[in-house]
């Protein structure tokens, strides 16, 4: 498992010869991620938020457009506070991976049409369902910042 207690961003490797390019994260063990799966938006200024775990942690890495990436500590997770101030990461598919540690919900928004974004998580469905913790979309609200006509 990863030992990091707040947000972090990985940097990614990157080496390009004659034949292409090859990406890499030789530090990121991922023995321990259970799963992954590969959220697609079509429309821009899509809005998925936000989602929370006490024990799963997860990695984000975008593989296709662009998306801002907001996480948010939560304290209290019956009533968290709306004051807090959602910390944001623009991604594209050049960027590096975002690991998410549990005690956090996140949400993003794709700011290109046709993106595509894979999340490893810790848990198996299983656990990860007895963890999850949902809250509207606007709980805390980084996103008109990027998509005003989001509110119009």
């Amino acid at each position: 498992m990863i030992s990091i207690s707040e947000p972090a961003v990985i940097k990614r490797g990157f080496s390009e010869d004659h034949r292409g390019s090859l990406e890499f994260y030789n530090e990121v063990n991922l023995s321990s991620f259970k799963r992954f799966y590969i959220v697609s938006n079509p429309k821009k200024g899509t809005v998925r938020a936000w989602h929370g775990h006490k024990i799963e942690s997860k990695l984000a890495k975008v593989i296709k457009g662009k998306f801002v990436i907001s996480t948010v500590k939560i304290e209290n997770w019956e009533n968290p506070s709306k004051s807090t101030i959602p910390k944001t990461f623009e991604f594209d598919q050049d960027s590096g991976l975002l690991f998410i540690p549990p005690g956090y919900a996140n949400g993003a928004i794709n700011l290109e049409e046709n993106c595509k974004i894979i999340y490893f998580s810790s848990l198996n469905l299983e656990d990860s369902i007895k963890d999850d913790f949902r809250f509207p979309s606007q709980y805390w609200d980084p996103w008109s910042d990027y998509s005003p006509q989001l509110y119009e």
